[in-house]
């Protein structure tokens, strides 16, 4: 018993497995019974979560009570300084918080570049990243910057702002919650209503099917196998490898990101939500305002108006699209190729405004949405193989494949052998473009049953998941941005 509840850095503890399954339940009973005693809860929840972050980063979570220390220590200061003393505050602020990315999640990338350049030898550090570090150092900078904008006041309780930063829900994967938005809620501290709990239950449900049933079942069983040599396969097969991986990226983060805000929910606290269906977007803005919501709203708030925005001319403002993108990509992982991946969605976000501001875009014709959101998806597929493709070469043997080998004739042979992966693809792919408003009536449905019909179809879909999961643990992709 005791190696189970023991770090082990082949089984984090993560919404998908059976331990976090059980543990939760003792917590929820726990948490039910210190209602009276909102302190108590409150460490008791803090606790949980250092917990939750020690089973998937050991040692680290002190890293994380050091930036809550450090976070508390510095926002009190700013509430009495001066105004320029509040610039050097957070100056300070954000030199700690991306001090530490730089050193945990870049260092062997900007050496091991710096020698390629220079043709020296260079012994990659054995340097362990802290879980949801880019998430965790983000909400932290947010917080400084938004009480030097006066948008709230400084967090003049201990507990409070740890309960904040350590919070498990969006701890490792997100959503980037942001503090002017958390701690009036849980200064409020909220009890959870029987509306919050149904609508949690749902979200788990959503975010257990698109991970386990959809994302981990198409990864496992084609995507990885065509990313992992394309050459091998003909150019129709790595096209539905690359929608294949776009459709398990979106399950498997949204899922994520459904779960943490259901299991949210079930305490009373509500997070905004991350993703609108990105895939019916009609242009690369729009699209950027369905994909991870909260991070793509952070880069605009914090980095890409501070650059200047679209106050300065248009030059300045593709450059400035462009920088925000660039970093976007880089904040994802210790690789080039997700420069690429954001300068490539630069690119596409600077061409569709000049377009647009030439009034080269058709914006009447019944073809004109469906034909936007076709061309917009097949430019985002593309993105995405950047995004996952190991090397350059990688995407040179897919496309290469793509355009000199793909044999439409193998249709029918294909979908024969992987009539499964196809149907979920396909599946997916059509309840996708569905109505919003379908969905929410679903929702609503599931919180007019009663609580007995509710656990029990919960049961059901723990169940099937349980059938349907892989024989090994399939962590989230986003656990290691």
């Amino acid at each position: 018993m005791i190696d189970i509840l023991a770090y082990d850095k082949a089984n984090p503890l993560l919404f998908n497995t059976g331990l976090f399954l059980i543990l939760f339940a003792i917590f929820i009973g726990i948490y039910q019974a210190c209602r009276k005693w909102p302190r108590v809860k409150m460490a008791f929840v803090i606790l949980f979560s250092l917990y939750f972050y020690y089973k998937s980063s050991a040692e680290c979570c002190f890293i994380l009570m050091g930036v809550c220390v450090s976070d508390y220590a510095l926002g009190r200061w700013m509430g009495i300084a001066s105004r320029s003393a509040q610039r050097w505050i957070i100056a300070l602020n954000v030199v700690i918080n991306l001090g530490m990315l730089v050193y945990f999640k870049y260092f062997n990338l900007l050496f091991d570049t710096f020698a390629s350049i220079t043709g020296t030898n260079f012994d990659a550090l054995d340097i362990i990243l802290p879980a949801g570090i880019s998430f965790f150092t983000f909400r932290s900078i947010s917080y400084m910057v938004d009480i030097y904008r006066g948008q709230m006041l400084p967090c003049r309780n201990f507990l409070d702002y740890c309960f904040f930063l350590t919070f498990f829900p969006p701890l490792l994967a997100g959503p980037v919650v942001r503090a002017k938005d958390m701690l009036p809620q849980i200064e409020a501290r909220p009890q959870a209503t029987r509306a919050h709990v149904s609508e949690g239950l749902f979200l788990i449900i959503l975010g257990l099917i698109k991970k386990v049933i959809v994302a981990d079942y198409i990864s496992g069983n084609f995507v990885d196998r065509i990313f992992e040599n394309p050459s091998l396969y003909t150019g129709l097969e790595n096209v539905f490898g690359a929608f294949g991986f776009t459709l398990q990226l979106y399950c498997d983060f949204s899922g994520y990101s459904d779960m943490a805000i259901g299991l949210a929910l079930l305490l009373g606290y509500r997070f905004k939500d991350n993703f609108n269906a990105p895939f019916k977007a009609q242009n690369p803005t729009e699209f950027w305002k369905r994909w991870h919501i909260s991070l793509s709203s952070w880069l605009m708030d914090y980095l890409y108006i501070p650059l200047g925005g679209n106050r300065k001319g248009k030059h300045r403002q593709r450059l400035n699209l462009m920088t925000t993108m660039l970093l976007g990509g880089l904040w994802h992982g210790a690789s080039w190729m997700y420069v690429l991946w954001g300068g490539y969605h630069g690119a596409l976000l600077v061409g569709h405004k000049a377009l647009k501001s030439k009034g080269w875009l058709p914006e009447r014709g019944a073809w004109v949405r469906p034909a936007g959101i076709m061309l917009t998806l097949v430019l985002v597929v593309i993105g995405f193989t950047f995004f996952r493709a190991p090397s350059v070469q990688t995407i040179t043997d897919m496309y290469t494949a793509i355009f000199t080998n793909f044999h439409p004739e193998v249709l029918p042979q294909f979908i024969k052998g992987y009539a499964l992966v196809v149907a979920i693809i396909v599946i997916a792919f059509a309840l996708h473009f569905l109505p919003g408003h379908w969905l929410g009536r679903l929702r609503d449905s599931y919180g007019r049953l009663h609580w007995a019909f509710q656990a029990v179809i919960l049961a059901i879909v723990i169940f099937i998941v349980i059938q349907a999961r892989q024989s090994s643990l399939v962590p989230f992709i986003y656990l290691q941005y």
